[in-house]
C-alpha cells in the first residue's frame, strides 16, 4: 500500500449512525452522542471513523478526523473489484461480488455509503450476520483491505499476469 496524505484528497464525508448514549450519575442522565461516519474521494480512498462527544457537531468534526487517519487505497479493476472477497468483523460479515458494468451499487445502507465513496460504481453485495452499523462497515472495509489484483498476485508468487490468467 502506498502512503498518501487525506489532507491533499477531495473528499466527500456521510455519516452513517448517530447514537445518543447516557450515562448515569447522581444527579440524572447526562447524554452523549456517538458518531460513526465515512470519508472517500471517490477514486479509491476511503477511511472509517468514530467520535463521541455531547454536542453531534463536535462529534462529527472527531469522527472526520479520526476516518482520515484511517484511510485505505481500494484496488479497483475499471469500476468494480479484482475478485470476489467476505469481509469480516466483529459479528459482521460482508460478500463483496464484482459485477459487469451497468449494475450498480447493490448494497444495504451501511456498506453502500463505503462503497459508493470509495469510488465503486458497479458491486453486488450481501451481508451474512450482524447488522450493527459499526460491524459492517468495519466488515466491508476489511473486505476492501483483502483485495488483490493480478498484478499482487503474479509478484508474489513470481510469474507474470499472463501466466496466472492462461
Amino acid at each position: 500500500m502506498e502512503k498518501f496524505n487525506p489532507e491533499t484528497l477531495d473528499l466527500q464525508e456521510k455519516i452513517v449512525s448517530i447514537n445518543r448514549v447516557a450515562k448515569v450519575v447522581k444527579g440524572g442522565r447526562t447524554f452523549r452522542f456517538a458518531v460513526l461516519m465515512v470519508v472517500g474521494d471517490g477514486a479509491g480512498h476511503v477511511g472509517v471513523g468514530t467520535g463521541k462527544a455531547a454536542e453531534i457537531p463536535d462529534a462529527v468534526r472527531k469522527a472526520i478526523e479520526d476516518a482520515k487517519k484511517n484511510m485505505i487505497t481500494v484496488p479497483m479493476v475499471g469500476t468494480t473489484i479484482a475478485h470476489e472477497v467476505i469481509g469480516e468483523f466483529g459479528a459482521g460479515k460482508v460478500l463483496l461480488k464484482p459485477a459487469a458494468p451497468g449494475t450498480g451499487v447493490i448494497a444495504g445502507g451501511c456498506a453502500r455509503n463505503v462503497l459508493e465513496l470509495a469510488g465503486i460504481r458497479d458491486i453486488r453485495t450481501k451481508s451474512l450476520r450482524s447488522n450493527n452499523p459499526h460491524n459492517l462497515v468495519n466488515a466491508t472495509i476489511e473486505g476492501l483491505k483483502s483485495l488483490k489484483v493480478a498484478e499482487e498476485v503474479a509478484a508474489l508468487r513470481g510469474k507474470t499476469v499472463e501466466e496466472l490468467l492462461g
